[in-house]
């Protein structure tokens, strides 16, 4: 029989495992942050030795100050339990040891990042959506949606939540514009699926995708209403865009 003291330890015991858990996940969303920036964004200002197809050493990555703190294992498992499957690990040569890249998101220069273009309309996903904030949504309007210091534009083959769709897309996003890519791809703009499963575009020779190819605009926060790309006009839509005829055109 377990005595109270006995019953103390253990309540105290559970208690500390459950006070641990918020503490390894938030070490886990730094690590992935800083992971992000370095794969993506820094790896030539922090000295890492980027390959053509994204991949640094991990021994080398680990070296960096911000990285000290952590582990092989630690990134293991945050490559792992990343739902968005963010990153890539792969054995490296004796010379090298494991090697990490980030999928998609780059602002650096990755010529043979592993993507699959997509060269007809029938390679295309029945919907690309891209996710932005009311903030930006005045300026997408007019000009189109841009590349915003990275190699492309992020789409994703549906909405935040859909089967399937699990990065491409913030969840947290207001506003979901749909793209037109047959008509993008005639018209010579290329489209690409990377190893998690986004669709990326660079746009035209600006970085742009144009105001031309949006199909289609929903505000998904607090309520869905369909938008008008006119910029003049709102539409209850409780259920998306295939309640509006540009979306049942689409669909």
């Amino acid at each position: 029989m377990n005595s109270p003291g006995g019953r103390r330890q253990e309540a105290s015991g559970s208690r500390g495992q459950r006070a641990h858990r918020p503490r390894e996940q938030d070490r886990d969303v730094q690590l992935s942050k800083a992971l992000s920036y370095a794969l993506r964004h820094g790896a030539l200002k922090l000295g890492l030795p980027m390959r053509a197809d994204g991949f640094v050493p991990l021994g080398a990555l680990l070296q960096l100050p911000q990285f000290r703190s952590f582990s092989a294992e630690d990134v293991q498992r945050v490559v792992d339990t990343n739902q968005k499957r963010r990153f890539a690990l792969r054995p490296g040569d004796p010379g090298t040891g494991p090697l990490i890249r980030a999928n998609q998101g780059h602002s650096l220069q990755v010529p043979e990042l592993e993507l699959t273009p997509l060269e007809t309309p029938q390679a295309l996903p029945l919907m690309l959506v891209h996710g932005t904030f009311w903030q930006h949504w005045p300026s997408i309007l007019l000009k189109g949606l841009s590349c915003r210091g990275r190699t492309h534009i992020h789409l994703a083959p549906g909405l935040p939540g859909d089967p399937g769709v699990i990065s491409g897309i913030r969840p947290n996003c207001e506003v979901a514009v749909f793209i037109d890519g047959p008509l993008a791809l005639a018209d010579g703009v290329p489209f690409f699926r990377s190893a998690n499963g986004v669709i990326l575009t660079p746009g035209n020779a600006d970085g742009f995708l144009l105001p031309k190819y949006f199909k289609a605009a929903l505000q998904l926060r607090p309520t869905r209403k369909s938008l008008s790309l006119a910029g003049n006009e709102e539409t209850e839509c409780q259920s998306g865009p295939e309640n509006s005829s540009r979306g049942k055109r689409m669909i």
